[in-house]
């Protein structure tokens, strides 16, 4: 019997665009996803009033699968004293389109994102939960490094995690 041919998502990263608004309106995260992060509509809200906050879509084929922000400065300094550091914040994927690798690829995407539109960046930085484990492994995996620093938030103890672009 021939071997079949799974079908492969192309997952892209790209700046928030209102043409997704429809879709973003029907964006799922279940009560367990929820507790760590928020939904992208209330996350674009505070991009379009801060200029060094940038909404990114997580697109498999043109679907919106998931979402994050990259914040500048004022994000970066509650977490590390790096001006060339940007923040990856609010990071979700879809729960309809979660157990599919678009985290992985995703992530996997994001430094050369971050290259192209961000040259002068030189670090990638991100709090994670303390309770939040199923994302630190996918943080670990792609790539981020935790450096042993801790930040209360507002929900508890936040690991801070590094990723090097060079």
């Amino acid at each position: 019997m021939p071997n079949s041919l799974l079908p492969t998502n192309t997952i892209s990263l790209q700046f928030y665009n209102d043409k997704y608004d429809d879709q973003l309106k029907n964006y799922f995260l279940a009560d367990e996803h929820l507790k760590f992060t928020g939904l992208p509509i209330e996350n674009i809200d505070k991009c379009v009033l801060e200029a060094d906050r940038h909404a990114i879509l997580i697109l498999s084929n043109n679907d919106v699968a998931g979402f994050f922000v990259l914040h500048g400065w004022d994000g970066v300094r509650q977490y590390s004293d790096n001006k060339n550091a940007i923040l990856l914040r609010a990071y979700s994927v879809d729960t309809n389109f979660q157990g599919k690798g678009i985290a992985k690829q995703s992530l996997n995407l994001l430094p050369s994102f971050v290259k192209a539109n961000f040259p002068k960046r030189d670090e990638i930085i991100l709090g994670v939960n303390h309770k939040n484990i199923a994302a630190q492994h996918v943080y670990l995996k792609s790539g981020f490094i935790d450096k042993g620093n801790r930040v209360m938030g507002r929900k508890g103890e936040l690991f801070i995690m590094h990723m090097d672009l060079v």
